[in-house]
């Protein structure tokens, strides 16, 4: 009898299947996570930049215009109405771009909100309008990402 010596080209076909089959399921896992990251990033950024509104609100009785635009948390608005109150330092030190690298989004009044403003971002498509844009005038149930 003779003593095998090393593997069959089947052998080493099916281990090589295997490997691709469990590379394509961790690289989807992995992808996947990696947008969700994007949209709850996007989210929580939405909500920190929501605060300091709030917060130059509270300062000023009303918030910024959407000529001042989010820049008004950095430095004082010179365009009218402008804030008698405002917090000598600013409401933020910079103010973020969403995980696509773009600015977010500032309208007041909002088309969504029409009695307050609209916060938001373009979303993975980058295109205004689309499906995908992140909002304030969503809910948290209304992404795949309630229990961030």
């Amino acid at each position: 009898m003779k003593k095998q010596l090393g593997f069959t080209l089947l052998e080493i076909m099916v281990v090589v299947v295997i490997m691709g089959m469990l590379a394509s399921i961790v690289s989807f896992n992995v992808m996947g996570s990696k947008a969700d990251a994007e949209v709850r990033k996007t989210r929580i950024d939405i909500k920190n930049i929501q605060q300091a509104l709030d917060l130059y609100k509270l300062d000023n009785s009303r918030y910024p215009t959407t000529e001042q635009g989010l820049k008004a948390l950095i430095k004082k608005p010179t365009a009218s109405p402008v804030p008698k109150n405002w917090k000598k330092g600013g409401y933020v030190q910079e103010l973020p771009e969403d995980p696509w690298g773009n600015k977010y989004q500032y309208a007041n009044p909002g088309v969504h909100n029409p009695d307050s403003y609209d916060l938001y971002s373009f979303g993975p498509d980058q295109e205004e309008g689309s499906d995908d844009d992140i909002g304030n005038w969503q809910s948290e149930a209304d992404g795949d990402d309630d229990d961030y």
